[in-house]
């Protein structure tokens, strides 16, 4: 049984890496999630999950490997935050509407020796939503603590009619390529 660390405050990772049987420990980490000029979608993602890791490790969660995770729903090759407001999820949901986006997902295993990242995209159309259906998804609390302002495993699932890709990356934590990438990561520190 591999033991780690889990950069992130996240209940969803938390029980996601749970499912892969590794025994963790979870912190939170602090880490400024703008993204920077000239930056891409994709860079951000993978700049912020190796931060977290990264910093994870500068706190001196250093006696095992430290996982990060970040997520940024993209559409017009813009990344969508956590809304600020109802409006500014209101806006994300308009943007949304009748549209397949790109969520992406990045995943970073570092310790002071060595970091490896991966960024796993997955497209997920929404159908037309009516302003009735976003505000009354907004008064459900779900969306306030969100990338993109949904989560596909709650009442945001309503709004998904295709998916391709990795599930549970939308959700915030990729099974398959996490555990690959841990695997990958102590198989590199016994070489």
């Amino acid at each position: 049984m591999t033991m780690l660390y889990l950069a992130s405050a996240s209940a969803r990772r938390k029980q996601l890496l749970a499912q892969l049987g590794y025994e963790f420990t979870q912190f939170s980490v602090d880490a400024d999630e703008s993204q920077l000029v000239g930056e891409t979608p994709l860079q951000l993602v993978e700049r912020l999950a190796r931060l977290k890791a990264q910093t994870g490790v500068a706190l001196g969660y250093d006696d095992k490997p430290v996982l990060g995770s970040d997520t940024v729903v993209v559409v017009d090759n813009l990344a969508l935050g956590k809304p600020v407001d109802e409006a500014d999820f209101t806006a994300m949901m308009q943007r949304l509407s009748g549209r397949t986006h790109q969520v992406l997902t990045a995943i970073a295993v570092a310790n002071k020796h060595r970091i490896l990242s991966q960024v796993v995209v997955t497209d997920v159309t929404f159908k037309a939503l009516t302003n009735e259906e976003i505000a009354a998804y907004w008064q459900s609390g779900e969306p306030q603590d969100k990338a993109g302002g949904y989560g596909i495993q709650g009442l945001g699932g309503r709004f998904v009619t295709q998916m391709s890709g990795s599930y549970f990356a939308v959700v915030g934590l990729p099974l398959y390529e996490t555990d690959e990438l841990i695997k990958a990561f102590i198989a590199g520190a016994h070489e």
